[in-house]
């Protein structure tokens, strides 16, 4: 089994989609290819993972979330499948006939909003949520609202702000 992670893996970039820098790192190593999924982006915030999983039903299908990691799986029971129909004897056989597992981890902003399946396909619905200290906020410049840094700590001591003075008087 490969674990494919949703992940941010270089934390200081600026201006780049790590989650899309991170499906081309994995698309470039051993990923399986069966059965064959998209990954796909829908706004900002929204993502869905599309799996091709034809020849399976809903009950032969499983979606686990477990520390962080989606996992799907489909497993198929041969011995059961044509119990109620006489035997039969492939003359081609060219839809795969296998079980399988994949796994990506997600991140810890990541939401799982439903699953269905349509037509062969079993689509997952993501949502990306992100926190109110993460969200991007616009920073007034206004000299007569805002203090300087150098006059909050002259009336205020550094322990009491976080800061040292002479961290302080850089901004000087």
């Amino acid at each position: 089994m490969s674990t494919m992670s949703l992940s941010p893996l270089f934390r200081r970039s600026i201006g780049f989609d790590r989650l899309n820098d991170l499906f081309e790192y994995a698309m470039h190593n051993d990923v399986p290819s069966y059965p064959p999924y998209n990954v796909e982006k829908h706004g900002d915030n929204d993502y869905r993972i599309v799996v091709a999983a034809a020849g399976f039903n809903e009950q032969e299908l499983a979606i686990d979330v477990e520390n962080r990691v989606l996992t799907i799986s489909g497993g198929r029971d041969s011995e059961g499948e044509n119990s109620d129909q006489e035997p039969m004897t492939y003359l081609h056989r060219g839809i795969a006939k296998r079980s399988f597992r994949l796994a990506f981890r997600l991140d810890e902003n990541i939401e799982i909003r439903g699953a269905r399946f349509e037509n062969g396909l079993l689509m997952i619905d993501l949502l990306r949520v992100v926190p109110e200290q993460q969200r991007a906020r616009r920073i007034p410049i206004n000299g007569d609202e805002t203090q300087s840094l150098s006059d909050q700590s002259s009336s205020l001591s550094g322990s009491q702000t976080g800061v040292s003075r002479n961290e302080a008087e850089v901004t000087a």
